[in-house]
């Protein structure tokens, strides 16, 4: 631990688990007067004319990019598709994104125009309404983007997490496993040989040319399933961010239900532990019709011993977790 910290004792952020932490925090915070504060893809907050949805999120290189991987437009559209999505998930339409970029003092700025190219190519393909509306530039040592996206709600309101009911249908917009399967690919050979990331490596392997790897770097969202789902009665819905059984038992576990995937699903360990599909995990009733890209994986239960079920078998609810799977190797 650095000596600055020695003041301070008790668990540390790796020991609690990014869940733990946000706990600790959020017990501290002033609570305002918001429609909907933490605990959901986004908060939902008055406004004279009506409300609106805000989220924040941080792109850290390290944990979240590698240059060595990542072109600066790979990472400008990610960090826009990363929160848009949280917006769709709400059944929102996104409005705007305010962008904050810390960049160490010997940052090209082509990087930065490559950022910024990156998200007008991910909002022009995602959410043609959208519009980088501000932001602010800082120094750092190490180079983090930070959006924090806002969304208008659906007229039937937002649709929360803690939705869904037994009986209801669940259903899965986008595709899962293909960003792990290609985070996998780039850390078996896009390294040097000390496990490092390296530019040569990705490019001599092939996996530059990988499919999964593009989706790893350039995740694409099913924005416009997020309305329609609102629209179509969804019951709970939100972002696969970080692997179909973690989020899901977030899902289960804010609904008070379990949640059981149909045998046929198939899913191997890297759609229901790998992350950053992005894709929505929603909650039906069992006699519409569902909406736009959803499929059916299974169905909600009344509240068991698990959270997540597949033939009768728990499903363990584990995926990323930035503090827990983050020790700074191969950064």
């Amino acid at each position: 631990m650095d000596a600055t910290y020695d003041a301070w004792a008790g668990p540390t952020v790796g020991e609690l688990g990014e869940l733990a932490v946000l706990d600790r925090i959020t017990s501290r915070l002033p609570a305002g007067t918001p429609i909907l504060g933490p605990g959901d893809d986004c908060a939902v907050v008055a406004a004279p004319d009506g409300s609106f949805v805000v989220t924040t999120d941080m792109m850290v290189h390290g944990p979240d990019f590698r240059w060595a991987w990542s072109s600066p437009e790979d990472v400008g559209w990610k960090a826009a598709a990363t929160n848009l999505s949280d917006v769709a998930a709400m059944g929102a339409t996104p409005s705007g994104l305010v962008v904050a970029i810390a960049a160490p003092q010997d940052t090209p700025a082509a990087v930065l125009e490559g950022i910024a190219d990156g998200f007008r190519l991910a909002v022009e393909a995602l959410a043609p309404a959208c519009g980088v509306v501000g932001g602010d530039l800082s120094t750092s040592a190490t180079f983090t983007v930070t959006v924090t996206a806002f969304g208008d709600p659906h007229p039937l309101g937002p649709v929360l997490r803690s939705g869904a009911r037994p009986g209801d249908v669940l259903a899965v917009s986008g595709e899962l496993g293909r960003a792990a399967r290609g985070l996998a690919r780039l850390f078996r050979d896009g390294v040097d040989q000390d496990g490092e990331p390296d530019r040569a490596a990705t490019v001599a392997s092939g996996a530059d040319t990988d499919p999964d790897v593009g989706r790893q770097r350039r995740p694409v969202p099913p924005i416009a399933d997020g309305p329609l789902a609102a629209g179509a009665g969804a019951t709970a819905m939100l972002d696969l961010s970080d692997g179909l059984a973690i989020d899901g038992g977030r899902m289960a576990r804010a609904s008070r239900v379990t949640l059981e995937l149909d045998a046929a699903t198939g899913f191997d360990d890297a759609a229901l532990h790998g992350g950053e599909d992005h894709g929505l995990l929603a909650t039906f009733p069992a006699d519409g019709a569902l909406p736009g890209g959803f499929r059916r994986i299974g169905v909600v239960r009344e509240r068991g011993d698990a959270d997540l079920v597949r033939g009768g078998a728990p499903v363990p609810t584990t995926g990323w977790d930035p503090y827990a799977d983050w020790d700074g190797a191969a950064g």
